[in-house]
């Protein structure tokens, strides 16, 4: 039985509790049976959950295909309006707009309600009627608990959402974990593989929110020969291939790769797609999650059209604080491992992720919003045990030594009226010679491997300096400390990464601005003992401990203190000219960025859950620092090794006095002097930057 056999089953299986649910939806909207304060509320929400009927009723029929392009980018526009710009402000679905009209309590328990049912947007596209049905009758529960002559409790809200959370675990999160490792699931695959990309009518098919970035990207790509196309579809796919090889992995042994990308560039993924089934590759492209079961936060892990509001995301990223307890984290991980069980040769199949990034939106930087839920301490730490737990369980039944990676790219139309210019310099970037920064790069590791540290100091009003201890060679002739990165899992080229040794790693990390992970970060700053962090602070916020509780939740992920997991000196430097001549420094993605200056890592080094293959640089030495003294744990208890991130942070060239390195003998052998690259052997990375700045 295909997918689609097995969706129209659930479909019919819901059917009656689908019709009776309408039904009451309907009555909802013009009945005054709930107190007045609630009302507007539940009549706004009900409405809005019609309309997500309505929609699946056009799809279903085909009256939503014989739509014009007009008119479903009007409907695109209703469906999202509510959270864009300033209707945000008084929405529902804004925690500072429902804790006023309802209470602080009572707010965020009704403004996560909604933002709940606002997830249903995909399933209206997919036909999903068992998805909808289960919303709208979570919905029907709420507001049927509010018709008594007294206003429930929030604890009796509260229990409802847990309830929901916990019972339909089995549902959303299995779901998700099979659209993750079973090609059969195939909603994006089937739009990619038959769309006229002629015509913008195939974006809105995907239910995503669609502006100028997505329909730009695909009318340019329209503009570009097919051997460009080609050529971009080429460095993607075959960076995934060498990556295994590289790595010393058997790509044979797998079956299923996972396509991520930002909707507009499907002229290129079809290619991809092509491409990776003569590999014995099939595709999975699953949706980035938008349910509180499912999520990660506000981060987009999957495909996804634009963000209409990433306040909007940001808001809502710690929801599940609002019910979480140990024993819904123990459902959760008692879910993932049936589900895992139950398909463990397929998840076996899983080669890894292909993932293909867009940049050149407008930094965001969040707001302060008191009244959105936030973890509390015990929370905290069950999130992070959650996220150990989880990451463990994956390695078991897809094994980090056997799965790889590829990451590229490319900028959108927001980036600026020089976009077609910016978008063929990055290309160029993307297809750089690999064989003249090898043998650069060789240059500089030969000097490295001298090293008993690294030291490196900034310039001007960049406060870093920092010492950076290096594993010990015991055969240098035969070992070396650093990899030497070419362009197969990080495109572009290039850089030379290590594992540092975190006794000895010492000192202040300073950058004025970089952008990590969809956010801002100001005049960030790191301090480091023995490798890991002992104090941090950015300049976001006016409030200092603001700024603290912002790096706790999207740097540090939870933990109180990471470890230096990595450090890379990136060599890019046609990257770096390319930023500073169209002014999109501040936009580059760390993909690119971190090519572009010194970075340093936080979290799990480069080789997590792979520490123990053998991998080689071109040159044939063994790369022998893989490991630290935290990741070493897994090997007596492996909760203790790894913190599930890695978030790079990059110094750029002229915010840079020196790095050099120091032998055991006390000699410094300089490497970057006041931006510019000094070690013989090097200065050819130096022409870019003479020529063009």
């Amino acid at each position: 039985m295909n997918i689609r056999e097995i969706q129209k089953e659930k479909n019919e299986k819901y059917e009656e509790r689908h019709v009776l649910a309408v039904g009451r939806l309907r009555g909802i909207v013009s009945e005054e049976t709930v107190p007045e304060q609630y009302l507007s509320y539940f009549q706004d929400v009900a409405i809005f959950l019609l309309e997500l009927e309505n929609v699946r009723r056009k799809v279903e029929n085909g009256e939503w295909a014989r739509y014009s392009v007009e008119e479903m980018e009007s409907l695109n526009e209703i469906l999202y309006s509510d959270v864009l710009g300033e209707h945000y402000g008084s929405s529902y679905a804004n925690p500072a707009y429902a804790a006023e009209k309802l209470g602080l309590e009572m707010g965020q328990l009704m403004s996560m309600l909604y933002a709940e049912m606002r997830s249903g947007i995909p399933y209206s596209f997919e036909n999903r009627v068992d998805y909808l049905t289960i919303l709208f009758e979570l919905f029907i529960e709420v507001y049927n608990s509010f018709e008594s002559d007294t206003v429930p409790e929030p604890k009796e809200i509260r229990d409802i959402l847990y309830w929901y959370a916990s019972d339909y675990c089995d549902v959303f999160l299995a779901d998700r974990i099979m659209e993750q490792i079973d090609p059969t699931y195939s909603f994006a695959v089937d739009i990619i593989e038959n769309a006229d990309f002629d015509n913008d009518r195939y974006l809105y098919g995907f239910g995503e929110y669609i502006t100028e970035n997505e329909l730009g990207t695909a009318r340019h790509l329209r503009t570009l020969p097919e051997e460009t196309l080609r050529k971009m579809a080429d460095v993607y796919t075959e960076g995934y291939r060498i990556g295994f090889i590289n790595t010393g992995k058997d790509l044979s042994k797998k079956s299923v790769v996972n396509i991520r990308y930002s909707l507009g560039f499907e002229k290129v993924i079809r290619i991809a797609i092509e491409n990776f089934r003569k590999m014995g590759l099939k595709p999975v492209i699953y949706r980035a999650a938008s349910s509180v079961i499912t999520k990660r936060e506000h981060h987009k892990i999957g495909y996804y059209g634009a963000v209409p509001n990433w306040q909007y995301e940001y808001d809502h990223r710690q929801d599940q604080a609002l019910f979480m307890d140990k024993r819904y984290i123990e459902r959760r991980l008692e879910v993932a491992r049936t589900v895992y069980e139950q398909h463990k040769d397929q998840a076996a199949q899983f080669a890894g992720p292909a993932v293909m990034e867009t940049f050149g939106e407008k930094p965001f930087s969040p707001k302060a919003v008191p009244e959105a839920p936030s973890y509390n301490e015990e929370q905290k730490k069950l999130a992070v045990s959650y996220d150990s737990r989880s990451g463990q369980l994956t390695n078991e039944y897809i094994k980090g030594e056997e799965r790889s990676f590829t990451i590229v790219a490319y900028p959108v139309p927001e980036i600026g009226e020089k976009y077609p210019e910016i978008f063929d310099e990055v290309i160029r970037i993307n297809t750089l010679d690999a064989k003249l920064y090898e043998k650069v790069q060789q240059t500089m590791i030969d000097a490295l491997d001298q090293g008993e540290y690294v030291h490196v100091k900034g310039k001007g009003e960049n406060r870093t300096d920092i010492k950076v201890k290096l594993y010990h060679l015991n055969d240098p002739e035969k070992e070396t400390i650093f990899e030497n990165c070419v362009a197969d899992v990080n495109i572009p080229v290039g850089e030379v990464f290590t594992s540092p040794v975190l006794e000895g790693t010492s000192g202040v990390l300073h950058v004025s601005r970089v952008y990590l992970e969809g956010l801002q970060y100001t005049d960030l700053e790191l301090t480091f003992e023995d490798g890991k962090i002992t104090d941090y602070r950015c300049g976001n916020f006016d409030d200092l401990e603001e700024g603290r509780r912002y790096i706790e939740d999207n740097v540090l992920k939870g933990h109180q203190s990471l470890p230096l997991g990595e450090f890379a000196i990136g060599t890019n430097t046609t990257a770096y000219v390319a930023g500073k001549k169209y002014g999109i420094e501040d936009k580059m993605p760390i993909l690119i960025a971190e090519k572009t200056g010194p970075h340093f890592a936080v979290g799990d080094t480069c080789y997590s859950w792979s520490e123990d293959i053998r991998v080689y640089n071109p040159n044939g030495k063994e790369i022998v620092a893989k490991d630290n003294s935290v990741s070493l744990n897994r090997k007596e208890d492996v909760s203790k090794a790894y913190f599930n991130c890695h978030t790079d942070i990059t110094i750029p060239y002229e915010e840079l006095e020196e790095i050099s390195v120091v032998t055991k003998g006390g000699k410094h052998i300089i490497l970057i002097k006041d931006g510019r690259f000094v070690l013989p052997g090097t200065e050819v990375l130096n022409k870019p930057l003479e020529k063009h700045l």
